[in-house]
């Protein structure tokens, strides 16, 4: 099923259209889903009644979330339109809102005491999702020439939304940042001395930058343990480290701290919106340093601080 020349046919158009790994993987797994769940039949074969069948199913059976079912339909949709070439109308199904929820936020005492129950690696990587409002694959995909300890801002290339963007940088984080790259750099001399030392590149930066990807200042702050065969292009190259690695680490961090709030990585994004305009921070820098594009999107966090009822006084304290 994995290597059928139809799914091969999905990956090659997705690839050419530069969708990320991650799209292409979560895309492949819903279209196999898809086929299974309808006796392996293939698209071209089946339309709106089978995709609606397909659709209840995840919702009632599977009891996905409002974000997965959206998830599986833009898959659906894509094969549909640029793989059959055909366009699917009149579906019973639209894409679900999600709820519109308040984040979780932590106070500054409990984000610091999470983080200190992380060590190495991981507690700089949660520092700076806190220090800087990173989001988790923000953070793991720095590269060296991205970090400006002179000017205490890190550069963040292509992040959400394909936008590239600077924030802070934590001056208390420049020892620790400064040892990682000497880490690093080590660990780049020794991938040269065996014949490697290319980091993994997009194809369109790879040819454009060749071997100068080879650069101390391409490589990763945070790169794997273990080279890896690039899914591209095929060359060995070292990615960074992978999230879920920092997942495990920061639940048992969560567990240590015995804080109970739901902690994810992104949490520590959220806290670092709320303290800031918690300490009197302009909104609109606040969605600068965020790379939002909607004010809306920043101004859920003064939801979240109760700003907007700042002068408002409960009737029980009159």
């Amino acid at each position: 099923m994995s290597t059928s020349p139809f799914l091969e046919s999905i990956r090659t158009e997705l690839r050419t259209r530069r969708y990320s790994i991650k799209t292409e993987k979560v895309y492949l797994y819903w279209i196999k889903q898809f086929i299974l769940f309808n006796d392996k039949k293939h698209p071209q074969d089946m339309g709106n009644i089978e995709i609606e069948r397909f659709l209840n199913h995840l919702a009632v059976n599977r009891q996905v979330s409002a974000a997965t079912q959206n998830q599986a339909l833009c898959a659906i949709i894509y094969v549909y339109k640029h793989i059959i070439r055909r366009e699917i109308s009149d579906l019973r199904y639209s894409f679900t809102k999600r709820e519109q929820s308040i984040p979780t936020v932590l106070t500054h005492e409990e984000a610091k005491v999470i983080i200190s129950h992380l060590s190495g690696q991981y507690w700089l990587i949660a520092s700076l999702l806190y220090g800087g409002g990173l989001r988790i694959n923000e953070a793991l995909k720095l590269r060296v020439k991205d970090v400006n300890i002179q000017n205490n801002t890190l550069f963040i290339f292509r992040g959400k939304g394909k936008k590239d963007r600077y924030t802070l940088l934590p001056k208390s984080l420049n020892f620790a940042l400064t040892h990682q790259i000497d880490a690093v750099k080590t660990r780049h001399q020794q991938d040269l001395n065996e014949g490697f030392g290319l980091t993994s590149l997009p194809p369109a930066l790879l040819r454009k930058y060749g071997n100068a990807a080879k650069d101390l200042s391409w490589q990763y702050v945070f790169p794997s343990s273990t080279r890896c065969t690039h899914p591209y292009d095929g060359y060995m190259c070292r990615h960074h480290i992978h999230e879920t690695t920092f997942r495990k680490q920061l639940r048992k961090a969560v567990l240590a701290s015995q804080i109970p709030k739901q902690v994810k990585a992104h949490t520590f994004r959220h806290t670092f919106a709320t303290q800031l305009l918690l300490n009197g921070t302009d909104i609109r820098t606040v969605q600068e340093l965020l790379g939002h594009t909607d004010l809306k999107t920043t101004e859920l966090y003064t939801h979240v601080i109760g700003s907007r009822f700042g002068y408002t006084t409960s009737p029980m304290d009159r």
